[in-house]
Parts: structure tokens; sequence; C-alpha cells
């Protein structure tokens, strides 16, 4: 199924790199892009235009990893090792120079810029294109321009809603409310999901679907408390009937599992389209190659239930000196675990455990152990999975795998988390959370019914945090609870580095650990103390070059 639309990025790259090549390459035309002069005439020239929105919504904005596998770190389930803009928003001291946060504004900006140039000028092939092709890449411009305005507003608040190309002389534009921003996002997924298909040929696997636009409006809706809207959207992405959740949580985030029925819409990177990242060099055990430079924070380890359904502070089945036994299978196949098996090495971070088993050998050998031994190995002892896979092991720096943007247990969990808030529990709320819970592979009990709306909004807080860790949902998820000033600041831990913890920690009803009572947390390691000020970091800051160069722009508060 690689033939699809990663192979029109390719064309795109060559077809700009053959029309340099004219004897007419002295016209006064942009050398940088498209000029509306030259652009459009016919219908592939649209299709390659559109094709290049796909490029831009794979946002790189450090690390060469896709933005929402960055995301994360700075939450309290992820920290990033690398002094950098990243690092430094987890911390909780950024500013408005921060370059994740210039990286992230500009390249959404950019992406929209495209968007809003196909439609401003998509008119003037109309009659040249077949009416299915025009109406569909219309929604596509529209769809990624959607997403981007999506991402800003959870990002800036809000934020210049530009919606045409500006002339020089239009280019200082004020902040519209997110409230009017939010309204343009929904209003624009709803009429790009009318002329967007349900499902494509292998030719073009990755273009926006009505499923894609449904399930981003459903995400913005919920993000902001429009719990309606959101369970409306997440139910028409359902009754698509499309869509199903993979029998195997753990392939997901596998080459095996690209073409599953639970993605919905993922970014889509080829090698031989120069299109690859490299999260898997950035994830991986020092032993399998890798820097280890994002990685998973103890209280996430601790948050996962035992198998049960119970939290470790509450179940009979959790044992301190097993600590990863009889737990919810999502952690070992979300979080690589000491004692298992990672990248065909023996995981261990104990740091008395100089030697490790290679299994890349037959037999297998002993060999020096690196994640116990090299100064950079994994500060908290763990290390991320998803997105680490075999086949990647002969360049870890530019993976081709295909990154989840939504899947479809998120849409289940949408609409479970919508209709609880607004107090119309029925039983398809349990039947969206217990599909979810109880996947092949998974099997984790099913909630009991008759909880209180305080019970199941619990459960659909502990669930978005096992089932999306390192999928770039967190932080959004910790705002909008209003937790974010809990989980964020003190200390952000990793496990004891030659020990276990005593005793499990208290786990509250959002799955967020406690150490306070455990009798050696003196021992944990304390990978940073992070601060969180709850008048200002609840909003990133506008970068200060674009309120330097906009004066009609209002930054943010306390920066």
């Amino acid at each position: 199924m690689k033939k699809n639309i990663k192979y029109f990025l390719l064309i795109t790259i060559l077809v700009f790199a053959s029309t340099a090549c004219k004897k007419d390459y002295l016209d006064k035309v942009p050398l940088s892009g498209p000029s509306n002069q030259s652009f459009f005439t016919s219908q592939d020239e649209l299709i390659l235009a559109v094709n290049g929105i796909y490029s831009s919504m794979a946002i790189t904005p450090s690390d060469g990893m896709p933005y929402n596998m960055t995301i994360d770190a700075v939450t309290d389930i992820n920290w990033d090792r690398n002094t950098s803009g990243l690092q430094a928003i987890g911390r909780g001291n950024q500013d408005s120079n921060s370059d994740y946060g210039l990286n992230l504004w500009s390249s959404f900006y950019k992406l929209i810029a495209r968007c809003n140039f196909i439609l401003d000028n998509a008119e003037k092939v109309k009659s040249v294109v077949t009416p299915a092709i025009f109406a569909r890449s219309v929604a596509e411009a529209r769809f990624g321009r959607a997403y981007a305005y999506q991402n800003l507003i959870e990002l800036y608040g809000g934020v210049p809603l530009v919606t045409k190309v500006l002339a020089l002389n239009e280019a200082q534009v004020p902040r519209n409310t997110k409230d009017e921003v939010l309204t343009f996002v929904l209003a624009e997924l709803e009429e790009a999901s009318k002329d967007l298909p349900v499902t494509y040929g292998a030719a073009d696997v990755g273009r926006a679907t009505k499923g894609a636009a449904l399930a981003l409006k459903a995400r913005a809706a919920l993000f902001n408390g429009k719990w309606d809207v959101a369970a409306t959207a997440a139910k028409a992405v359902m009754d698509l009937n499309t869509y199903a959740l993979h029998t195997s949580f753990s392939d997901l985030f596998t080459y095996n599992g690209q073409n599953s029925k639970e993605i919905i819409f993922s970014l889509q990177y080829l090698k031989t389209a120069k299109k690859t990242h490299s999260v898997p060099r950035n994830l991986l055990s020092r032993n399998g190659q890798g820097t280890s430079n994002k990685v998973p924070s103890q209280s996430l380890v601790d948050s996962y239930e035992c198998t049960d359904g119970l939290t470790i502070d509450q179940s009979p089945l959790y044992n301190p000196a097993k600590p990863f036994l009889n737990r919810d299978p999502r952690l070992g196949f979300t979080v690589a675990l000491p004692g298992s098996v990672y990248f065909n090495y023996q995981f261990e971070t104990h740091k008395d455990s100089l030697k490790c088993w290679n299994y890349n050998t037959s037999p297998a050998t002993r060999v020096d152990n690196q994640d116990a031994l090299n100064a950079f190995a994994t500060f908290t002892g763990y290390c991320w999975r998803k997105y680490v896979d075999l086949t990647d092991k002969v360049d870890v720096a530019n993976s081709e795998m295909n990154i989840i943007v939504v899947r479809y247990a998120e849409v289940l969990l949408t609409y479970a988390e919508a209709k609880i808030e607004s107090g119309t529990v029925d039983a398809s709320v349990y039947a969206a959370i217990n599909s979810v819970r109880q996947r092949p592979g998974v099997n984790m009990p099913a909630i009991p019914s008759g909880l209180s709306q305080a019970e199941l909004r619990s459960v659909v807080h502990k669930e978005r945090m096992y089932e999306f860790a390192m999928e770039g949902l967190r932080l959004f998820d910790i705002r909008r609870w209003k937790i974010a000033a809990q989980v964020m600041a003190g200390p952000f831990y990793g496990r004891i580095p030659k020990g276990l913890l005593a005793s499990a920690p208290v786990i509250d009803a959002n799955g967020i650990a406690n150490y306070t009572s455990v009798p050696n947390r003196a021992d944990m390691r304390v990978i940073e103390t992070r601060l969180f000020n709850i008048n200002r970091d609840y909003l990133w800051p506008i970068p200060n070059i674009e309120i330097v160069t906009n004066p009609k722009l209002v930054q943010n508060p306390g920066y």
C-alpha cells in the first residue's frame, strides 16, 4: 500500500524541477513557489498543489520528529533530554523566544498560506477539472487549514484568522478570539466532510477522508467543551461503519499496522521521496542505537491499572518486588520496561546491571549494557516502545513509518466523554469505553454499569492516558481538565537507579501518582523540578518576532 499519496509528493518535486529547466527560465515569476500568474492551468496542477498540503502537515519542530511525537514532552508523562525550547516549556520557564514555539507557529501559518493559495486560485481551473476532483481538492485544502487552526488555538488561544492570501500591505492583522477561530474550524470541517470520500483507492491512501474531517471536528469540539457537537461528530464517524479497533494494540505502531482500519488519518513518509523522520533514533535505548532523549515518566508507568481493573495502590495483584507483572498490557506495549526484550536486547536499567543479553546473535551473547553504563542512557529508566520497529534497524535516523494523527479509539473515547459531560449517559457510552478496554490483546475488565458521572469521568481520563501516551494528546487533555497545575509542578521522577519502589504510590481519580507515602521516595531519581504558573502557562507565548513585526498582535498574559 506504499503506492499512495507519498508517490504524489515525489512527482510534485519532479514536476517543479523539470519546469525549472525550460528556456523561458528568465520569466519574472517567483522561484520559491507557485505564482498566481502560472498556477493553476490544469487538473494535474491542482492535484499537485493539494499534495503539497500533506507534506506541510508533517511539521517537524525539533529532533527530526513530527510535532505530535514531541509535544507530549511538555507534559507529566514525557521528558525531553535535549537542552532546548521544548525542554524549557516542560520545565515551565519558556519565553517568547522559544525556538520550538516559533517553529510551530511558523509551520502552521505556512500550511495555512498554502491552503489559502489553493482556495484562492482553484476557481481558475474549475471548468477543466472533473467536478468530483475539484470538490475534493477544495475540501482537502479546507481540511488542512482547519487542522492548522485547531492546533494553533489550543496552543496559543486566539490567533489571527487569515482566510486568503494577503498582500504585503494587509499582513499586519490582529488576533481573533479563540471562539471565533473555533467556530470557523468547526464549520470548515463540516463543509469539508461533505465533499471528502469515505475511502480511497490504493493510489490515494493517505488523503483526508470524510471520517478524518468529522473526527477532527469531534476533537476540536471536545477540547472546547462543546459536548453535543463532539458527540454528534464522533457518532457520525462511528456510523460510517468504515473503522474498527485493531486487533493488536502494539501492532498499530509498527509497519504491520500501517493499513489498519483503526487509523483514520496519518502523516505519510517514504524514503524514495526523501520524506523520513528520526523517531526511532530519539526513542530507542542506547543498546538499540538510540539516544533515549524522549523518555516516559515513573508516574506514567505507575498510572496503569492491574489486570483486575484496580489501580496499583488498590489491587491485590500488585507486587512492589515485581511491579510490571499483572498490569494492563498497554503499559508494556507503550513503554519499554526493565526486564523486557527491546530491539533484540535485554532491556535493564538497574545501574548494577553491567552486562545484558544481545539476541541479535544466535545463540544470544552477553554484551556491555549501555543502558546502565552510558551517561546518556534513559534518565528515567524507561524508553518508549510505540513507533519502534526492527525494520528500521539498518537506519534508525530515517524511518518511513507513518505517524498516526487520529484513530478510531480516540473517536470512541471522545464520544463517551462528550456524552458523560453532557449528562446523557446511556448504554452506548459503556459500549464505547469497554470496546477500547477489551480489544484483543488488551482484555481489561469491562467497567460496570451504573457509575456516577464523576466515576465515569475518572474512567475516561485514565483511559485516554493509557491509550494515547506518546501520541500528542496529553497536553490538551491536562489543560482542558484543568489539572495541568497539579501534574506539572514539582519533581519529574524516574525510577530508583538501583532498586524499586517499596510500595505503591497513591493513585488519584485522574490516574496521577502521589509518592508522599512511599517509604523510599527519596531514592527516586529527580530528572528535573518543574514550575507551572497557573496565570500564564495554560497558553504559550506568541513568538516575539511576530509581536515585533506585527504591532497589532497582543501577547498572552505573563510573557
